[in-house]
């Protein structure tokens, strides 16, 4: 394993995939983790691109096998999972970054130690994650207080992370975030 893992997790609403696309544009050489999942493949999803796609049996007996990093049964037969093997060849040649949810991302942790830097990003508020999410005007009232909920429990898993960013203003959390991960690069 020659690269090093850079963990994203946040709740909805905190800017990060904004981030990790920012973060993707600054030629630090890294492959995003493509994840594995028990979900048919939506519109032109192709295998082993968006996600790997396994049946929910085939995805339980890899589970029974050892093969992941880590995993989560999202709903009943809907599981999102990491490989060991893709994870161990993108390593040999790059380092790997990763979106997952809090979860996720305490288990990739553990896994990789010292080798993973582990960033959360926080809105600076739930005022405010309520009002970016009525901001995107896609999302309605219900599952923003979905949303709110699922966030507030997720912001209890920030103090896991090696570094937290909060997204106050994106300038200054795109500078910090690119400082940060460069120095974990460099050690």
């Amino acid at each position: 394993m020659n690269g090093k893992v850079v963990i994203f997790s946040a709740p909805s609403g905190s800017g990060k995939s904004t981030l990790v696309n920012y973060l993707m544009q600054q030629g630090l050489s890294f492959g995003f983790s493509v994840s594995a999942t028990s979900r048919p493949p939506r519109g032109e999803e192709k295998d082993g691109v968006e996600y790997f796609f396994f049946t929910p049996e085939e995805f339980r007996a890899k589970i029974e096998a050892d093969e992941f990093v880590e995993y989560e049964e999202v709903y009943p037969g809907r599981y999102y999972g990491t490989l060991k093997s893709q994870v161990e060849e993108q390593l040999r040649v790059q380092n790997v970054l990763f979106d997952v949810d809090v979860v996720g991302g305490c288990n990739l942790k553990k896994y990789f130690g010292v080798n993973a830097l582990f960033i959360f990003v926080q809105a600076p508020s739930v005022e405010e994650l309520r009002k970016r999410l009525e901001g995107r005007g896609d999302t309605s009232p219900e599952e923003i207080e979905k949303r709110l909920a699922k966030a507030a429990y997720e912001m209890t898993f920030a103090q896991y992370a090696d570094r937290i960013i909060v997204n106050d203003n994106l300038e200054k959390a795109k500078l910090e975030l690119l400082r940060i991960v460069n120095n974990f690069l460099s050690l």
